[in-house]
């Protein structure tokens, strides 16, 4: 089987698992980070079939997005299985796949990891980040922003997104995470603008 077929097939079973996600983790997320690694992986001078594959299926059985992760990647591992990927590649597949999430803390041991990492942790920044951070948060019943509360869609900009940029591996991500960041500290300002808009401008005119 070429690699243009296996990637189709990799792609279908990710549609068929998340093209009905409301969180932010859905069908093109998955689209937008295989592409990212796939791209940083060609720069790195890295493998970029194992990370865009690895890309793919990143969040194939994330405990907060399955009820049971365990069939799920029972499914994901008769998949690779059936592709005639080598041991070798499904096993470099796999570890790629192992210490993405960032809620975890935990660095990838394998270079192919890393990128797929930063891949995801680019989605989460920028203009689609915002978006994303906010689909999220109203999936999780948040306030968008709340002057006394602390579990608030905003909070989470100051708490993991803001932090990104410098938890990246590879010097190809570092530059692209460069103009999302700063989309984000633009955003933040005049988000705190419009919030407070009133009180600014009466405040101006004294």
């Amino acid at each position: 089987m070429q690699t243009a077929e296996q990637l189709s097939e990799i792609e279908y079973f990710v549609y068929r698992l998340f093209s009905n996600d409301i969180t932010g983790h859905d069908y093109y997320h998955m689209r937008r980070v295989a592409r990212l690694a796939k791209y940083i992986a060609e720069k790195e001078g890295v493998n970029p079939f194992i990370c865009e594959t690895a890309a793919w299926l990143h969040d194939v059985g994330d405990e907060k997005l399955f009820i049971n992760p365990r069939v799920v990647i029972q499914e994901m591992e008769d998949l690779l299985d059936r592709l005639s990927l080598t041991k070798q590649q499904i096993e470099k597949i796999k570890q790629a796949m192992q210490d993405v999430s960032f809620r975890k803390g935990k660095t990838p041991v394998n270079l192919e990891g890393k990128i797929v990492q930063d891949a995801d942790r680019l989605d989460a920044i920028g203009a689609i980040g915002i978006a994303r951070a906010f689909s999220y948060g109203g999936a999780k019943e948040r306030h968008l922003y709340h002057e006394e509360l602390d579990n608030h869609t905003i909070q989470h900009f100051y708490e993991k997104l803001l932090r990104i940029p410098d938890k990246l591996h590879t010097a190809s991500a570092k530059t692209i995470a460069k103009e999302r960041h700063h989309i984000m500290q633009q955003f933040l300002e005049q988000f705190y603008q419009d919030w407070n808009f009133p009180d600014i401008e009466n405040r101006g005119e004294k």
